[in-house]
């Protein structure tokens, strides 16, 4: 038989949620500290500041609050862009000519809005459960785990809520999506045929923070309206707009607050889902019909 490159296998529609949940374990602590920053108005505290003051408060596992919802963001929101983008492109590539590179943002666009409006549920819950360590103990939601809260939030505030900020949200993954998957693949692809990098882990590093970098300067300003409105009590903000100039009001880097832990908790998020799925693909995916063929 002969011996088939692995590099030619294709990765499984489910692989980028397993991989982004998997690597979401890791960086949950780096995503909560985020979301901490971007919803305080005045004042600045440093991410050690902040980190010091939740491990002093309520321990250092407090650093995981909401890790069920982040699991379950990642489940559906990760799993429906991924899928969407490599099922497209699988569909329109043929074999030795891949899509043109702006085909994949189109189809990086498409498959992250898709994912953004489902994984919204579980990011509202997810931006909930992280803020809740923030306020004093009687205005704490108190969810016990994603499930609990969507039922909550169902019971409490009615269906509708689930989907606050959905608009961001879905733009945010949209772009998050075009910076992450198009880019990555496109780096990626460029390093190989430099002819000096292999498909290998190091390329793959490569690859990934700087389509990690890309993806952070493209959301963070949406990333900021959104992690507001969802964290928004009833009645604060009639609009998306209202949002916009409230955060205005503060500087144009107000909407980019919380980029450094963002950019650093991206950075491995991005590096560790791709590390993860390149391995899924390399020794669980499959090869193309075409390959097939010739073994």
């Amino acid at each position: 038989m002969t011996m088939i490159d692995k590099s030619k296998k294709l990765s499984r529609w489910y692989f980028g949620g397993v991989s982004s949940a998997a690597a979401a374990c890791v960086t949950h602590p780096l995503d909560l500290l985020k979301v901490h920053l971007q919803t305080q108005q005045e004042g600045k505290i440093s991410i050690l500041r902040s980190t010091v003051g939740i491990i002093k408060q309520q321990g250092i596992l407090a650093l995981y609050n909401g890790l069920s919802a982040s699991l379950l963001r990642q489940l559906t929101y990760s799993t429906i862009r991924f899928g969407a983008y490599e099922v497209g492109k699988q569909t329109l590539e043929t074999p030795g000519h891949p899509l043109p590179f702006y085909q994949k943002l189109l189809l990086a666009g498409v498959s992250g809005a898709t994912g953004g409006v489902f994984g919204t549920p579980g990011d509202v819950i997810n931006v909930r459960m992280q803020n809740d360590i923030k306020l004093a103990p009687e205005l704490r939601r108190n969810y016990k785990h994603a499930l609990d809260g969507l039922l909550r939030v169902i019971q409490q505030e009615g269906i509708h809520k689930l989907f606050s900020g959905c608009s961001t949200a879905t733009m945010r993954a949209s772009l998050m999506t075009i910076g992450q998957l198009s880019f990555y693949d496109q780096i990626k692809i460029t390093l190989l045929q430099s002819g000096y990098f292999k498909d290998n882990p190091t390329t793959h590093v490569l690859s990934s923070v700087s389509a990690g970098a890309i993806a952070t300067t493209l959301t963070q300003p949406l990333d900021v309206l959104k992690t507001r409105a969802m964290n928004a009590k009833p009645g604060e903000f009639k609009s998306l707009m209202e949002i916009f100039l409230y955060t205005a009001k503060l500087g144009p880097f107000a909407f980019f607050k919380g980029y450094v832990p963002a950019f650093i908790r991206l950075a491995p998020q991005t590096i560790l889902t791709f590390v993860f799925l390149e391995q899924l693909r390399s020794n669980f995916g499959f090869y193309p019909q075409s390959v097939k063929q010739s073994l």
